[in-house]
């Protein structure tokens, strides 16, 4: 076997086009499936049903610590950490971190109990044990909690509205829904492209899910199969393929048996049991191993010589007759390696994979789907490889500079879209892509750009909005003409409006941030504690949280329900002559915080809390207990020099109908949902 391969020579984006221009896709004559989704439009509102992830995830190779034992750790002072085990990708962890102690982990991985951050490996040393295993760590600078951790629900939380009724459905869409779950249908294409998704934590949409081992949906598979079938090639979905060089070996070689092009994603890069490459050297010929792009880098092209693979049906499925088409097939199959986090996969699918198979299967270049925009935001990048930026677009009509107010001829307002490679939602929250040069270290606010459409038919949003999650401002926004909200919390969604980005901001409970701002109506919910139905525990208030043995789950910083949460805590520490940090250091789970207004509901649903921050009405649909703390006020706020928009105005007149119904007998967006009622600031 060969020698494992680093990236210490990525190759230019010009020479990995190169490379795969000196592919031969030549297709087969072959037959459409009709299973097909891209194209399709959506006719009601999807919710996200479960947290993406459903775990708290490392997002880096390093150590799980606790970010208190890090404090003041440096170069010269570094923090000695016991070394208590590993945790990799794929299976549930079997250590827990205490005080003083470390344990390794893998990106991806679970975070072990006891840890809330992860201290990436180049800033750490194994203390030499003798010859044996090293028994410490040390650390060489400090964390904070939740660095270098994605958060279950980080992504998308349950209860997020996903996709509005009205969306059409493209390889961003699919991708995401494939992350909740949901099936996709191949569509009709030329060249037969095999694709085989890998790694041991992946599960089929519509499969079992066990987020305690740190599996999550195969995005990859149904998404670049998407982005095949707007190219014109035809998709075939194999098994899914471990991380395992056997079972590799055999998927490929059988995709390549049956297919002009062979498609996998994940195992490219330059960690251990990344053994990909040495498939397609031992069974082929590797041209090229990693591409100086972001995202991207891990990126494998080659070839695999047929004959000897086993050959199935026509959709990669292990049952059915052998295909009467490929069998016989001989010379060598075109192969490139896609990275596995969805967001690199599909920037790097379209960058240099779909022209050669548009090329291949005679498709016209699509129309130019380029638009020039001017940022909204400053954004710094200093790496040295060409960066594809994922952005979203919002039209105002009217372009004003910052630096008078003139008006410019209307351009769209561009702003950076970017969670992170392996956010899902980022495929359907940005519009396109900026490419920023290598040399480029800052774009400034109100810089002109150009954005690559990710297709000519990209419809941008009418209304940017951001702030809280709410299930009555779910109902509010479908009944807007194609809307976007990104569910960020109050105090983010504040910031974000004065930074002059969105629309309108949505913020819940009381908050410090003055930002100046319209106030354009909403509503008050009931906000307290959900418990297990029957309120076993008989929980009465917050102060049963604070005195007996009672895990509970809280919302991130940025939530109003959090906000609201720390006001009663000061009531109770006044009572007690006490202070807030005091008796929040006496709750279990405090710090276990969850992104969005349905996770701590449904971790009492599943036992994982006795206790969770909530709604009435979310406690109540999903069958828990709840304990009411109080009423808490929900405003959509929007920029002064936004109110005169008609999607804005739009909005005004969909808050005017809270709490009646509308002059067409709409029903109002709270009717029915327990705890709701017209908020009475807003009363004639």
């Amino acid at each position: 076997m060969s020698e494992r391969r680093e990236f210490r020579d990525l190759a230019t984006p010009e020479a990995a086009r190169e490379a795969i221009a000196s592919l031969d896709l030549t297709p087969e004559p072959e037959t459409v499936p009709l299973e097909a989704a891209r194209g399709r439009v959506l006719s009601e509102r999807v919710d996200a049903a479960i947290d993406v992830p459903g775990f708290d995830r490392a997002s880096m190779d390093g150590y799980a610590v606790r970010a208190r034992d890090t404090f003041g750790a440096d170069e010269a002072a570094p923090a000695e950490l016991d070394l208590v085990g590993a945790v990799h990708a794929g299976a549930a962890p079997d250590v827990t971190v205490a005080p003083g102690s470390c344990a390794e982990i893998s990106t991806g991985a679970v975070m072990p109990d006891g840890a809330d951050a992860v201290v990436m490996v180049e800033r750490t040393e194994e203390l030499d044990a003798g010859g044996a295993e090293p028994a410490q760590i040390a650390v060489r600078t400090a964390v904070a909690p939740g660095d270098h951790v994605m958060s279950a629900g980080a992504d998308i939380a349950a209860g997020t509205r996903a996709l509005g009724p009205g969306r059409r459905l493209t390889p961003r869409e699919i991708g995401l829904l494939s992350a909740l779950g949901v099936d996709a249908v191949p569509v009709e294409g030329r060249p037969r492209v095999g694709i085989v998704s890998t790694g041991d934590e992946l599960v089929r949409p519509g499969g079992d899910l066990d987020p305690s081992r740190g599996e999550i949906y195969d995005v990859n598979s149904t998404t670049i199969a998407a982005g095949v079938s707007e190219a014109g090639g035809e998709p075939a979905l194999y098994p899914h393929a471990g991380d395992d060089y056997a079972e590799m070996e055999r998927l490929l070689r059988r995709a390549a048996d049956e297919c002009d092009l062979v498609l996998s994603s994940g195992s490219t890069s330059a960690s251990a049991v990344d053994v990909i490459y040495r498939v397609i050297e031992e069974r082929g010929e590797l041209l090229l191993h990693g591409v100086a792009v972001k995202p991207g880098k891990p990126m494998l092209v080659g070839r695999i010589d047929r004959g000897g693979g086993e050959s199935t049906s026509g959709d990669g499925s292990d049952e059915g007759e052998s295909m009467s088409d490929g069998s016989d097939r001989i010379g060598e199959s075109a192969y490139v390696g896609l990275p596995g986090y969805p967001v690199s996969a599909l920037t790097i699918f379209r960058t240099f994979v779909a022209p050669a198979i548009r090329e291949a299967a005679g498709q016209p270049e699509p129309a130019t789907a380029t638009v020039e925009g001017r940022m909204g935001v400053a954004e710094r990048y200093g790496e040295g490889r060409l960066r594809l930026m994922p952005v979203g677009l919002l039209d105002l009509g009217v372009d004003y500079a910052r630096d008078g107010g003139e008006t410019r001829p209307s351009r769209p307002l561009v702003y950076p879209v970017d969670k992170g490679s392996g956010a899902t939602t980022s495929l359907v929250e940005a519009d396109g892509v900026v490419a920023v040069d290598p040399d480029t270290e800052y774009l400034d606010a109100g810089e002109l750009v150009t954005v690559q459409l990710f297709s000519p038919d990209v419809r941008p949003p009418t209304l940017l909005g951001v702030g809280e999650d709410d299930p009555a401002l779910n109902r509010l926004l479908d009944r807007l003409d194609n809307p976007r909200y990104l569910p960020v919390g109050s105090r983010e969604g504040l910031r974000r409006l004065r930074d002059g980005v969105p629309d309108v901001a949505a913020v819940a409970g009381p908050t410090d941030r003055a930002v100046e701002s319209v106030d354009l109506g909403g509503w008050t919910r009931e906000w307290g504690l959900a418990v297990p139905d029957g309120n076993p525990d008989d929980v009465t208030g917050i102060a049963d949280v604070v005195d007996r043995d009672l895990r509970f789950v809280n919302r991130s910083t940025d939530s109003g329900l959090r906000r609201s949460l720390d006001d009663a805590l000061d009531e109770v520490a006044a009572d007690r002559s006490s202070s807030r940090a005091d008796l929040a250091g006496r709750i279990d789970g405090y710090e276990r915080t969850a992104r969005a207004f349905e996770s701590p509901v449904r971790a009492v649903l599943s036992a994982d809390a006795d206790v969770g921050l909530g709604l009435r009405e979310t406690a109540g649909r999903l069958g828990c207990g709840f304990v009411p703390l109080g009423e808490q006020a929900v405003s959509v706020r929007a920029s002064p020099e936004r109110v005169d928009r008609d999607a804005v105005a739009a909005l005004a007149a969909a808050l005017d109908g809270i709490g009646g119904s509308s002059a067409d007998g709409t029903p109002s967006p709270i009717d029915g949902l327990a705890g709701y009622s017209r908020n009475r600031r807003n009363e004639p």
